[in-house]
């Protein structure tokens, strides 16, 4: 079968979690998060839990889990994948994953480069597997998320989501 008859077979709504990491943002002032949620309800998925948490390794660790243990299919975090110190999102990211998909952050550096140049590299996107479950994490910047959104997370997320579940 090709991708594209998986693509098509996977279609369907999915229930989400949205997680915001800023330790100076809050819900009223989350850009990155909303643009999240309004682009996966446009496409008719339904958002299940969104919280924003500051940058703390065992608050990220916690609530990844507790978003994990709920009815999802899948968690998309922003924010926290920097290189700042307080940027401990991929740590904790990497430590709950059972697979790791390095495809998704080349792409998403290599689109952004087309974007921004070589400041691209100093973001460190990912996204994996994690219980079964698809985790996508996405820097905080708004143009950085309705980049990785527009290109790669709404074209892909259903067959990721159907792939995880095979």
């Amino acid at each position: 079968m090709s991708n594209i008859e998986h693509e098509e077979k996977a279609r369907r709504s999915l229930k989400l979690g949205v997680l915001t990491l800023s330790d100076s943002r809050s819900q009223d002032q989350d850009v990155s998060g909303k643009i999240i949620c309004e682009l996966l309800k446009g496409e008719g998925h339904l958002i299940l839990r969104y919280d924003l948490i500051k940058e703390d390794p065992v608050l990220i660790e916690n609530t990844l889990r507790f978003f994990i243990s709920e009815d999802v299919d899948a968690i998309i975090s922003n924010g926290g994948t920097g290189l700042t110190s307080r940027d401990g999102t991929i740590e904790v990211a990497r430590k709950l994953l059972q697979k790791e998909l390095p495809g998704f952050g080349e792409l998403f550096r290599l689109v952004s480069y087309n974007q921004i140049g070589p400041a691209a590299m100093l973001s460190r996107a990912t996204a994996g597997l994690v219980d079964g479950k698809i985790l996508i994490c996405l820097p905080g910047s708004s143009k950085g998320v309705k980049l990785a959104m527009k290109r790669l997370v709404l074209p892909q997320l259903c067959h990721m989501v159907w792939e995880a579940g095979r």
